[in-house]
């Protein structure tokens, strides 16, 4: 097992060092000037002799944007026909053909065609990084799958396009694209951003003044953390930095565990540290005693975790807190999360026999002990 494991560790360093640069500019909404900082950015490798080409950008008729294209060489886009419509798409392997230095390719959470080679933009992105080509995309802090929760709670809306943490952990560079909402808002009114005919519909619904400041403050913490992170594992201490490992325990609670895994999963996104999902089964809890649409919400939630990046671990035992206890011993675990329980903590502390349990079970360790809201 451990010469497996050494294995496929240097394995994955070997990937890693073959792997594309991958630049990822981040704004706050559409209209910030994503791409056209792109687009300048593609210029100005041009002028340094760097083979780059545009591999697909969106300008959204924005006259400015749409100037930036101009003297930069295209890979023509593949054309579908879905619905008896002819539409376009990123072309994957004329990019891997050509094999340019750096491709820019706007639009990264966007849902591909029926009948593209990938599900997912992203997906492509992933293929030609690996493939050993440098990229650059772009991407709107609510497109970030772990954000999805908060985002929707900001603005009232679902978005369902997104980007798993993963690919944005991949970029060597992270480059927040800020604006100051006034002129955001601004900018949406002259038309810069969307036609006429929706400016009063963005104005009354996404694109509220409380909304965009607290998608900046998103925007700006991820960037920060991306920085973090950065500095975490390449910089040189001399000494062994703690890597953090985060485990998240849940019920059969949906809308609790839910939020549990999502903050889980920020969390360790944030330390660059490993994390999993751990679910007691107590037989209270077996499958033959909990109702079916339980059962598919618990199900529901296992993909969540494995689809932000963690790992799930389900174990049988009659007593939650040692349960709890054991896994954080066995896997190293520095902190564990749990949902904050629906009565007020004083009177969990004073009632509840699970939680004090857990308490002192944590308290008799090294591990950290986090309630998430």
């Amino acid at each position: 097992m451990e010469e497996r494991k050494s294995a496929e560790h240097f394995l994955n360093l070997i990937k890693k060092s073959r792997l594309g640069k991958f630049k990822i500019y981040i704004g706050m909404s559409a209209g910030v000037g994503k791409t056209y900082r792109m687009l300048q950015e593609a210029h100005t490798l041009m002028r340094n002799g760097i083979d780059v080409k545009i591999a697909y950008v969106e300008t959204h008729n924005r006259t400015e944007t749409s100037a930036l294209v101009e003297g930069l060489p295209v890979i023509p886009r593949r054309q579908l026909f879905y619905k008896g419509r002819q539409l376009e798409e990123l072309d994957v392997q004329a990019v891997l053909n050509l094999r340019p230095e750096v491709v820019i390719v706007d639009e990264l959470a966007h849902t591909n065609i029926v009948g593209s080679k990938n599900e997912k933009r992203w997906q492509d992105v992933v293929e030609i990084l690996e493939a050993g080509i440098n990229v650059i995309s772009a991407v709107n802090i609510q497109h970030i799958e772990s954000l999805n929760e908060e985002v929707k709670e900001i603005t009232g809306i679902e978005v369902r396009e997104r980007v798993p943490d993963r690919v944005i952990a991949m970029a060597d560079e992270l480059v927040n694209i800020d604006l100051a909402v006034e002129d955001l808002i601004t900018r949406l009114k002259e038309g810069k951003i969307y036609g006429a005919d929706k400016v009063a519909a963005a104005l009354a619904n996404f694109f509220k003044s409380d909304h965009i400041l607290q998608l900046r403050e998103l925007a700006l913490k991820e960037v920060a953390g991306h920085v973090v992170r950065k500095v975490d594992t390449q910089v040189h201490k001399g000494t062994a930095l703690k890597h953090e490992r985060f485990m998240a325990c849940i019920g059969s609670d949906a809308g609790r565990a839910k939020a549990v895994i999502r903050k889980t999963a920020r969390l360790a996104g944030y330390y660059s540290g490993q994390w999993y999902v751990l679910y007691v089964q107590t037989p209270r809890e077996r499958m033959d005693k909990i109702a079916l649409d339980k059962q598919r919400m618990l199900i529901n939630n296992f993909k969540l975790a494995t689809q932000l990046g963690g790992e799930v671990i389900q174990v049988r035992h009659k007593s939650v807190p040692t349960a709890i206890t054991e896994q954080a011993l066995k896997m190293d675990i520095t902190t564990v999360c749990i949902g904050n329980p629906r009565m007020s903590l004083l009177r969990i502390i004073r009632s509840t026999s699970i939680f004090n349990q857990l308490l002192k079970k944590m308290g008799e360790t090294d591990i950290d002990l986090i309630i998430l809201s």
